[in-house]
């Protein structure tokens, strides 16, 4: 059965408001609060191998990438393998290739000045929301920015807390916040899919990244999932 292509992103140039801006921050402020005890395990993690309190909240301030950000510590010794460090990080941040090229048809159409910053905070959670919405037809950028600037916010909030006093507050994943952004995301893909075969290239992706998962170094089990979910829906959509 061949799937109808999804209709054109309106002939109407995308905005970029105020409004939009606080309804990006105000829809993701749930969410970024779980953002926070992430923060304090990668200031307290940061301090352990070797980093300062400035260095790790400037790496928070520059990077915003959570999980590739803990990855980069194993490398953070005496002498850094500058070579490993790079190529985890473009295998975990890689996902970012695909968000952005999703987004694309909308994004593509906003001056370059408006583009580089509201991409520059692109992250799984608010691609999730903003991509939805612009699918139903909302054209305000400001969602994707505002709500990446929270989640940023966030991140950075608790990078300051656990570079500084972040070991007073032990183990965050004890309180079980890793689980939030699985199941935050899972709901999102869930609300996404409107008919049962669309569910097919998803169920692929995910068993082939848990598959491969210790099969391929960090962050390259995502990419397989990736490339066989798209080859599961382009056969379904052939």
């Amino acid at each position: 059965m061949v799937r109808q292509p999804s209709p054109p992103p309106s002939s109407t140039p995308p905005l970029l408001t105020p409004a939009g801006l606080w309804q990006g921050v105000v829809q993701l402020a749930p969410v970024a609060v779980f953002f926070v005890p992430f923060g304090i395990a990668f200031g307290v993690v940061a301090g352990t191998k070797g980093m300062s309190a400035i260095q790790s909240i400037l790496f928070s301030l520059m990077a915003f990438s959570s999980s590739a950000q803990f990855s980069t510590l194993e490398f953070w010794h005496g002498t850094v393998a500058w070579g490993s460090l790079a190529l985890a990080v473009i295998a975990i941040n890689a996902r970012n290739v695909v968000m952005g090229a999703a987004l694309a048809p909308w994004v593509n159409r906003m001056p370059l000045a408006q583009r580089l910053p509201t991409v520059a905070l692109l992250n799984d959670a608010n691609f999730a929301v903003a991509h939805a919405a612009f699918k139903g037809g909302a054209r305000d950028m400001g969602l994707l920015l505002g709500s990446g600037l929270v989640l940023w916010a966030a991140w950075i909030f608790g990078a300051v807390v656990g570079a500084v006093a972040g070991q007073a507050f032990g183990n965050p994943a004890a309180f079980g916040f890793d689980v939030v952004m699985l199941c935050f995301l899972t709901a999102m893909v869930t609300g996404m899919v409107k008919r049962s075969a669309q569910l097919v290239p998803v169920v692929v992706g995910a068993a082939v990244a848990v598959l491969t998962l210790h099969l391929f170094p960090t962050g390259w089990n995502v990419i397989a999932g990736a490339f066989a979910g798209a080859a599961a829906g382009s056969l379904l959509d052939a």
